[in-house]
């Protein structure tokens, strides 16, 4: 058996291999192929790994079982996506655990430049569906990748509105392709396939809808997307879980407030009061808070730019300028600056009205 993409489907079924281990392995040998070639020595010096996840790879046996899904990828013309695969989604290679695999049906570009999540509560008010139609409608000039769960309430909305105004669209599934999940949605999900939208899943083909695959998904919602948007949630909710995951991928998160009195808005005023998240009320705040204004309203850049930057300034605005926005533990990363120093810097680049301060230790250049 030479087919790489058996390997790499083993490679997900591994005992005690998950995301996080497979990424290792795949930074330091390349492909899934090389992986299951190499000595169990090789695999238990790379870190992370160790004697016990090597053996479970060496010991891995089940590859004629795996025949069943390449027939079912094959029929149905199903793309797979590898983490070493030059059209795996970029965004979810920055998150610590990626899946290793994907499987996708569809057109729409999972590196668009720009990926809003929409997602929210399955029994929404009339004014969550407005709030959700009007916010693509005014993202619609950005052209942005708009993604969600294809649930009921808010994400079925968000890929309806998107797919009406012709803009891309993917829902990302908690289950294989063989299924959907609602049912009551599979129309639109065959809309989304064939009409710029897409189908795309860390699950392969039998795997259906279980209660501790929704978190699974919902990380992926949140790391192929720039920001994620709640229109409406509880305190308790999938939204909130995607929230989460958000902040701890350093992605921006935003949220529409309402009524103290609103359950559906709860969690939603949670999340800024807890300044997890930005307050927004349409997608003029979030375009102006991402910087993904329409090129007629971005103002000239200011000819004095770089009077009186530091070379360690200029460090820091040449990462700036090619990011809407960056957490600043992606400025420690990205430079050799101490945190006392980043801080400093930062400061200092504000009095110059260089540097805008956002929510949740973000930051990005004013123009």
């Amino acid at each position: 058996m030479n087919n790489e993409i058996l390997y790499q489907i083993a490679l997900t079924k591994v005992p005690q291999i998950g995301s996080v281990q497979a990424k290792l392995l795949v930074e330091e040998l390349g492909s899934a192929k090389k992986i299951f070639e190499s000595k169990k020595s090789t695999l238990e010096k790379i870190e992370g790994i160790g004697p016990a996840r090597a053996k479970q790879i060496r010991d891995f046996k089940a590859f004629q079982e795996l025949e069943e899904e390449l027939k079912f990828i094959e029929k149905f013309q199903i793309q797979t996506l590898f983490l070493s695969d030059a059209g795996y989604p970029q965004k979810l290679l920055q998150c610590t655990d990626p899946p290793t695999l994907l499987y996708y049906k569809g057109t729409a570009h999972l590196n668009n430049s720009k990926a809003v999540a929409i997602i929210g509560t399955r029994s929404n008010s009339e004014l969550g569906r407005e709030l959700t139609e009007q916010l693509i409608e005014g993202l619609k000039p950005v052209s942005p990748l708009i993604v969600s769960g294809l649930a009921y309430g808010i994400d079925i909305i968000a890929h309806k509105k998107a797919l009406k105004l012709e803009m891309e669209t993917v829902a990302v599934l908690a289950h294989g392709l063989h299924t959907i999940y609602p049912y009551a949605h599979k129309k639109i999900a065959k809309e989304m396939i064939y009409s710029g939208g897409g189908l795309l899943s860390e699950f392969g083909s039998g795997i259906d809808p279980e209660r501790h695959h929704f978190p699974s998904r919902n990380r992926i919602v949140a790391g192929l997307c720039d920001v994620t948007v709640i229109i409406e949630s509880g305190v308790k909710g999938g939204s909130m879980v995607t929230a989460q995951l958000a902040n701890g991928y350093h992605r921006d998160v935003m949220a529409f407030p309402g009524r103290v009195i609103d359950l559906k808005s709860s969690g939603c005023n949670e999340l800024i009061k807890q300044q997890r998240a930005q307050l927004i009320t349409g997608a003029a705040d979030l375009l102006h808070f991402m910087g993904w204004q329409t090129q007629a309203n971005v103002p000239a850049p200011q000819s004095n730019l770089f009077v009186d930057l530091s070379p360690d300034e200029s460090v820091l605005y040449n990462i700036l300028i090619t990011t809407p926005s960056l957490h600043v533990d992606e400025l420690r990363t990205q430079t050799s600056f101490s945190p006392s120093k980043i801080a400093a810097l930062l400061l200092e680049m504000e009095l110059k009205q260089l540097v805008q301060s956002l929510p949740g230790k973000h930051y990005k250049l004013r123009i």
